[in-house]
């Protein structure tokens, strides 16, 4: 093993101007709540969480958050993070010579010990493979040596790694709490032993649940198919996946990380059971993750508690494969509503299940607010559902349907899979039948009723029953698409789809082999990226790759012998392959398969029935209700004042959008507990006011936020809570009370004044430049505004212009700086942003009270 030293080689943390010019800067800058910073020269091993896709994707991953408290609660471990690059901050990176590294520290990736990816989805390897290029890591497992970090996979495409193999050093198979702290002991012991990186692997090989590709040999046939797979010592024929037993007792976070921008999941998400035996067939969840388990629900309402107070979140989730089979589901959300409906904190379930949807848990849904709702029946007709144990019927989803619209939801969202083995045209119009019914049941319905339809392409997976069986080419599920289209247009409903190509690409990742690592090499260096995003998905280079590489996706779609070894059959999943078979066999024969939960054991292979067996929670164990100071709202007291609050948003934050800049005052304010009041109606918000947007890469001494008060509290108080809440970079500056009936923020401010530091190479005539403006009646320029012209007039925004030897000073009362700065100096508008410009002052309105002044008790 090398030895623990710093890199050379370190990225350190971003520079702002580089920042300011790609989309969305937020995702770099790191210093978000929650995050862990560790001296390196207190630990023994360094563990970066890479995340193969945007932060906005990784930073909603549960799984994630979960291994980052488990691996930073090891006082001799720091763990941090890292995610793809967006293209243009790729290109970045490339231009400068700057490595991949993570957001805690700003260390390069390839200066850590351990570098573990999270494969969520097959489509996200070829941004493994650039996170890597990206790092300086060699791609290959064989090119890299004791100097390099150890490079490992999880998540459940790690269940099928053999894609990957040739680039990972091992994969954690299954839950990873126990498993990843297993790993990371043999890594520290190996390095303290003065051990190398093949005897490492070796060690950790013996592991339960690690998977060493290089142990194993795999040959093929004439014909394609695989001969053989050989393990070598000290690796076990078979792999079997890791199961945390008592999911109750597993570490969770409490204190989430809170971004500084908006996320996919922007919410506390918390876990309630992980498992599901519902046996869709074809759900590789259902199979991955066996058996039920699930969390008390004191825990939950513990954990909760907590994460909403170190969050300042206003709704939490309540994830699992199905939610609504949670065992207390009921009692749970009536004492969540119980403590926050008052307090204004949404919940939502995003995963429910039709069966276990009763009216008396979807009024507890509705309560704070309507978050959405959805319904997969994934099958049109009764025989595909039995086909694929769905265990739903048509009258279960029109009665479900009817009680969302009378409870006052408006559009309800259908969840469909096409291609599903058996499948006929009657089963696809009857998709479009269901769909249409679905959408009646709301008539008659206050404010209407309306249906989206979305349909997926079945894409057969690993440890399924359905991993046999073929998959739809491009064309067949085009042309499925364009009946479903047009059959679903007739009845006024609207379709989204999938796209073929990206769908026949999963396929062939997803039951694929070790000669598929040349094709993902080749399509990375052709410049594939982000092929999960449509917007990125180039068809066209991996048309290329398939070509040069003799790979034919049909190969990988067909449908396999059951007596043929597949390329996964090493990897043990904890259900058996006969137990796969039986229910393939039960699917050509439309035969349902019972829920062991509540029937007799199926004998699926997982359960030993001492350690590993279903445990359900217990719908006694709830505290009562606690006081949970109720959010403002009615009328407050009429001498009951507003907060003006002067708050600087220093270098680090100019690179957070206005709404990126409320979302953390108000998320702040909440932590704080400063008693706002809210607003009423279908959405309800904290009554915050702000100034006028500052421009993205504008700093400011002078930005105003007003609060208004539900309850007493001196502005000397709520100035000390907020500043104890905020990140680094945003700070009050000063804060007293002004009359309720003084105008917002927004109206109140008169004039701001703008320091410009002067470039390198001003104009020589700036003096000139500044004198010729003010004498003019009207100064109009052409901007682009979402892509489009726009023409404008800069001198109604200026009040006066002054220039010292290092800085061009603006005074406004409207209007943005950057431009005017632009005019004057003779440059594009990015470069005057990368310049540094600051608000210093405001003037307010000869109404409102000076804002100058310090914190008024």
């Amino acid at each position: 093993m090398r030895q623990f030293t710093q890199n050379p080689n370190i990225a350190g943390q971003p520079r702002l101007a580089d920042l300011l010019h790609v989309t969305h800067p937020a995702r770099y800058l790191g210093g978000e709540r929650g995050s862990i910073v560790k001296d390196r020269a207190t630990v023994d091993l360094t563990f970066a969480l890479a995340f193969p896709d945007v932060y906005e994707v990784g930073m909603s991953h549960v799984g994630s958050a979960i291994l980052y408290k488990v691996l930073n609660d090891l006082p001799w471990l720091a763990a941090e993070r890292a995610y793809a690059p967006w293209p243009d901050r790729e290109a970045q990176l490339r231009a400068a010579g700057e490595p991949l590294a993570s957001l805690e520290s700003g260390q390069a990736l390839a200066s850590f010990d351990i570098v573990g990816f999270s494969l969520q989805y097959e489509l996200s390897y070829t941004n493994v493979l650039t996170m890597l290029d990206l790092a300086g890591i060699p791609r290959r497992a064989a090119a890299r040596d004791d100097r390099h970090p150890l490079v490992v996979v999880g998540g459940p495409c790690a269940l099928n790694p053999e894609p990957l193999a040739a680039f990972i050093d091992c994969a954690v198979l299954g839950d990873g709490e126990e498993a990843v702290a297993e790993l990371c002991a043999a890594v520290r012991a190996a390095r303290a032993a003065g051990l190398g990186r093949p005897e490492l692997l070796q060690a950790l090989a013996r592991i339960p649940g690690l998977y060493v590709p290089a142990f194993y040999e795999v040959s093929y046939r004439s014909d394609g198919r695989v001969a053989a797979i050989t393990a070598r010592p000290p690796a076990p024929p078979a792999v079997r996946r890791r199961i945390v037993a008592d999911l109750d007792a597993a570490p969770y976070p409490d204190e989430p990380i809170v971004p500084l921008l908006q996320t996919i999941h922007d919410r506390v998400a918390m876990e309630v059971a992980r498992g599901c035996t519902r046996g869709c067939r074809f759900c590789q969840a259902g199979y991955l993750y066996r058996p039920v388990r699930e969390r008390q629900p004191d825990t939950l309402r513990r954990l909760i508690d907590a994460a909403l107070q170190r969050s300042g979140y206003d709704e939490v989730s309540l994830l699992s494969l199905s939610t609504g089979d949670y065992t207390a589901i009921e009692p749970l959300l009536q004492n969540l509503m119980g403590c926050y409906a008052d307090h204004k904190v949404a919940v939502s379930l995003p995963s429910l299940r039709v069966g276990s949807l009763t009216p008396a848990l979807m009024e507890e849904i509705k309560k704070v607010r309507k978050t959405g709702f959805t319904l997969a029946p994934e099958a049109g007709s009764e025989r595909l559902r039995q086909v694929i144990n769905k265990g739903i019927t048509e009258d279960d989803l029109l009665a479900t349907s009817k009680t969302a619209f009378t409870l006052g939801w408006r559009i309800i969202k259908l969840y469909f899979m096409m291609g599903l083995p058996t499948e006929t045209d009657e089963d696809l119009a009857a998709l479009v039948d269901l769909a249409a019914r679905v959408k009646a049941t709301g008539r008659g319905t206050a404010g209407g009723a309306d249906v989206n339809v979305s349909v997926s392409n079945f894409v057969p997976k690993a440890h399924t029953p359905f991993q046999w069986e073929p998959q739809l080419d491009r064309e067949q599920i085009r042309a499925r698409q364009e009946f479903l289209r047009e059959a679903l247009k007739k009845r006024r409903l609207r379709l989204k789809w999938h796209e073929a190509e990206l769908s026949v690409l999963e396929g062939v990742f997803a039951r694929g082999d070790r000669r598929l690592a040349p094709l993902l090499e080749r399509a990375v260096d052709l410049g594939c990226r982000f092929d999960g995003w449509r917007d990125h998905f180039r068809w066209d280079l991996w048309q290329q790759a398939l070509a040069e590489t003799g790979i034919d996706p049909a190969f990988y779609l067909r449908a396999r012998q059951s007596g043929e070894i597949l390329p996964w059959d090493h990897i043990d999943a904890g259900v058996s392959k006969a137990f796969l078979l039986r229910e393939r066999q039960n699917a050509l024969l439309g035969r349902a398969t019972a829920d062991c939960r509540f029937g007799q054991c199926c004998a699926c292979g997982v359960c030993d029935f001492e350690k590993i067996r279903p445990r359900l929670a217990d719908r006694q164990r709830l505290p009562a209700p606690a006081a949970v100071p109720a959010a403002g709202g009615g009328e407050p007291a009429a001498d009951l004042p507003k907060l003006r609050l002067t708050v600087r948003k220093g270098e680090r934050a100019a690179a957070l959008s206005h709404l990126e800049f409320m979302t953390v005052i108000q998320r702040a304010v909440r932590r704080a507990g400063i008693p706002v009041r809210w607003s009423a109606g279908f959405h309800p918000a904290p009554r915050i006011g702000f100034g006028d947007a500052l421009p993205l890469g504008v700093t400011s001494e002078a930005e105003l936020v007003d609060l208004d008060l539900a309850a007493p509290m001196t502005a000397a108080e709520a100035m000390a809570a907020l500043n104890r809440e905020l990140p680094a970079g945003i700070a009050v500056l000063a804060a007293q009370p002004v009359s309720r009936r003084e105008p917002s923020a927004a109206a109140s401010l008169a004039t701001a004044r703008y320091r410009v530091p002067l470039p390198a190479r001003g104009p020589a005539d700036l003096p000139a430049r500044l004198a010729a403006f003010l004498a003019a009646d009207s100064i109009a320029v052409e901007r682009l505004k979402k892509g489009r012209p726009l023409r404008i007039d800069l001198r109604p925004w200026v009040v006066a212009l002054e220039l010292d030897a290092a800085s061009l000073w603006l005074t406004l009362h409207g209007g943005s700086p950057l431009p005017v700065a632009a005019y004057l100096l003779g440059l594009p508008v990015e470069e005057v942003r990368a310049l540094g410009v600051c608000k210093t002052a405001v003037t307010l309105h000869e109404a409102a009270p000076d804002c100058e002044g310090g914190a008024d008790g």
